[in-house]
């Protein structure tokens, strides 16, 4: 077998990641995946204050190097990651709207960060995850994701606290994500922020003006052009935002790892020796996005849920949904698209988002069966909990870990520490 598998063209069943659709059904079950990442994809870089048109180039190109560094053997798309939207609203004191000013210093933050998950890739390549397991147990992993979640909150509460008028527009969000989940069947189940927000963004654009809200300026739209080269913006490397985003790493492994884990389980097979290029290569895809002006980017499970539904894995897929985003970030007119959503809507997907991001930290612990009678499991993510909702800001050496970092590193050691003595 030679560094790529020998595609095998499937027409029906199951389609593994060493087999293939028809090219013409390759490039339609590509697009879906595209629409799957794409609400998601674009609303990060949104709520930070980045461009999307250049978080859906670089998503497209990681998912590109992905599928190079792993061989073609494992099927992910790499979106952009919403562990990185609480670090960097703190690094950059991003006010919620707009463009984000001090974007150049979350981007060097961002760097970093992918540079440590990428050695990390290569230590788990020589030495297999068994210290990662040891390292962040699930009442870790968990506590530290439900402290992002929390430390979230601000910010989505002050996007929707505009006027009595934008709550409601922003509640309206919620119930109609919230409806196309749990009530819509097939492909629209897996897009609940796309359809939850597009109903939203209707609404307000036909009542905006009855309430005295801004209206939508759709000229915007028309003026831009339909091919343009995305607006790349450079790093800037500054040791407290470095210090801020670096423990993000640590959510990307344990997400990461349990993506993986998740494919094998779809598949049937194992994908253990390919866990440290997956993380390289994630680390790899994070530097260069950052490198530009995109988001960090991860494994998305949106993904991953519509190949449970269409049972295709094959990972041609995935080079059909890459090629497809990079054409994406050259339109400027996408952008446009995407500047004119209210901050109401966004505030609205906010909450949900947020919400969900602290909510998978009970599947984490309900999946795992972590044990809360244990004092040792109770205070560490009690502990984390508190510190991540506050926003606990403490200096190290002359430098401020902000509270995602205190809550991540803190969970740790605090875990460790009490974990001493045997049952």
């Amino acid at each position: 077998m030679g560094y790529f598998p020998n595609w095998t063209l499937k027409t029906s069943g199951a389609v593994m990641p060493d087999e293939r659709l028809p090219t013409g059904q390759t490039v339609v079950a590509g697009l879906q995946h595209v629409v799957a990442m794409f609400g998601s994809t674009v609303l990060a870089p949104v709520l930070m204050g980045f461009d999307p048109n250049v978080a859906i180039f670089f998503s497209g190109l990681a998912t590109l190097l992905f599928f190079v560094i792993t061989r073609g053997q494992l099927p992910s798309y790499l979106g952009s990651s919403f562990a990185f939207i609480g670090v960097v609203i703190a690094a950059t004191g991003y006010a919620g709207s707009g463009p984000n000013p001090n974007i150049g210093v979350a981007l060097g933050g961002i760097i970093a960060c992918g540079a440590v998950y990428a050695v990390i890739g290569l230590i788990v390549q020589g030495v297999g995850t068994a210290w990662i397991e040891k390292l962040l147990p699930p009442v870790v992993t968990g506590a530290v994701v439900a402290a992002i979640g929390l430390n979230l909150t601000s910010v989505a509460i002050s996007m929707i606290s505009a006027s009595p008028y934008t709550k409601w527009i922003a509640l309206f969000t919620v119930v109609a994500v919230a409806l196309v989940a749990v009530y819509a069947r097939g492909l629209p189940q897996r897009l609940p922020i796309l359809i939850g927000g597009l109903a939203a963004y209707i609404l307000y654009a036909l009542t905006a003006s009855s309430f005295g809200a801004p209206t939508i300026d759709f000229g915007k739209i028309g003026a831009a052009a339909w091919f343009g080269l995305p607006q790349f913006v450079a790093p800037v490397f500054e040791m407290k935002a470095i210090t801020l985003i670096v423990p993000v790493a640590i959510i990307l492994v344990a997400e990461n790892l349990g993506h993986i884990k998740g494919i094998s389980v779809m598949t049937g097979r194992n994908f253990d020796r390919l866990i440290g290029r997956g993380f390289f290569a994630d680390g790899l895809g994070t530097m260069i996005a950052g490198s530009g002006g995109g988001t960090g980017v991860t494994t998305y499970a949106e993904n991953m849920g519509v190949m449970a539904v269409t049972r295709v894995y094959s990972t041609l897929v995935f080079v059909a949904a890459g090629i497809i985003a990079l054409l994406l970030g050259f339109s400027p007119k996408f952008g446009a698209v995407i500047g004119t959503i209210p901050v109401a809507v966004l505030g609205g997907l906010a909450v949900v988002v947020f919400g969900l991001i602290a909510a998978t930290a009970g599947r984490i612990w309900v999946e795992n069966k972590v044990d809360f009678s244990e004092p040792k499991n109770l205070i560490t993510v009690a502990t984390a909990l508190i510190l991540g909702a506050g926003d606990l800001k403490l200096p190290i050496f002359g430098y401020e870990l902000g509270g995602i970092g205190t809550a991540t590193f803190g969970a740790i050691v605090l875990y460790h520490l009490l974990n001493r003595r045997t049952a």
